[in-house]
C-alpha cells in the first residue's frame, strides 16, 4: 500500500504541473518549452505505470461480480476520454490544462468544455471502475475520477482569479459541463486541427487497445470480457 500511496501521489502532483502557470513558466524558462514538454510526457507516462504497477500489486478483493456488459462501458467511454485528452493538451486553453503556448485563441475543444483534459481522465477512471469490480480498481479508478472532477473547479478558482476580466467573457463562451454552452446558445460547434488530430489518434489508440495492445499491457482483453 504504500508503494500504491507514493505512486499516487506523485502522479497527482505531476498533473497540477500544467495547472499552475507560475509552476509551468518557471520550468519553461529553465528548460526552454520543446525539453519542457518532452521531459513532462515522460514523467507523466512514467508515473502512470508506476502507479499501475503499484496498484496491481495490491491484494485482489472483489467487491462485485462484473458483467459482460460492463465491459462495454469503457469501450464505448475510453475512445471519448482519448479524444479530450489529446484535443485538450494540444488546443489552446488559457482556462485549464494544455500543452500550448497561453494567449491564443482557445481552440475548438473548449466550445464543448473548457476542462477537456480532465474531462478525459474522468470518463477513462470512471468508466474502468464500473467494469472491474475488486478493491484495488476501486481505490485506483475511483480516486482518479474524483481527482478530475474536483479539479475542474479548482482550476476554475486559479483561472478566475489570474485572468481578472477576461475570465467572465470566457466563462460565458464555455462551460465546465460537456455541451452545456452549446445547447445553451452561448457558442457553436466548430472544428480545428488539434480536434481532427485527436479524432484520428484516439481512433488509432483504441484501435490498437481493442486489437491486443490493451491484452498485452494489462493482461484483460475487453472484448473477451464482452463476449462473457
Amino acid at each position: 500500500m504504500t508503494q500504491f500511496i507514493a505512486a499516487l501521489v506523485l502522479f497527482l502532483a505531476l498533473h497540477m504541473v500544467p495547472a499552475i502557470p507560475a509552476l509551468r513558466a518557471a520550468l519553461v524558462a529553465a528548460m526552454g518549452r520543446r525539453a519542457y514538454l518532452i521531459v513532462y510526457s515522460l514523467a507523466s507516462i512514467l508515473a502512470l505505470a508506476w502507479l499501475f504497477h503499484a496498484a496491481l500489486r495490491l491484494d485482489f478483493i472483489p467487491l462485485w461480480d462484473p458483467e459482460p456488459w460492463h465491459a462495454w462501458i469503457p469501450i464505448v467511454l475510453t475512445p471519448l476520454g482519448l479524444f479530450f485528452l489529446v484535443a485538450g493538451l494540444s488546443s489552446p486553453n488559457p482556462a485549464s490544462i494544455t500543452f500550448r503556448k497561453p494567449g491564443a485563441v482557445p481552440g475548438a475543444i473548449t466550445a464543448i468544455t473548457r476542462h477537456p483534459v480532465l474531462w478525459g481522465f474522468a470518463l477513462w477512471a470512471g468508466s474502468h471502475l464500473v467494469a472491474n469490480g475488486d478493491l484495488r480498481s476501486v481505490l485506483l479508478f475511483g480516486i482518479l475520477f474524483a481527482y478530475s472532477i474536483l479539479g475542474m473547479f479548482m482550476i476554475d478558482r486559479r483561472a478566475r482569479r489570474r485572468l481578472g476580466d477576461q475570465w467572465p467573457p470566457l466563462a460565458k463562451s464555455t462551460s465546465a459541463w460537456p455541451f452545456r454552452a452549446v445547447l445553451a446558445g452561448k457558442t457553436r460547434l466548430r472544428v480545428d486541427v488539434p480536434m481532427i488530430m485527436a479524432i484520428s489518434t484516439s481512433a488509432l489508440l483504441t484501435a490498437w487497445l481493442l486489437l491486443g495492445g490493451h491484452a498485452m499491457l494489462f493482461g484483460a482483453d475487453p472484448l473477451s470480457m464482452v463476449a462473457g
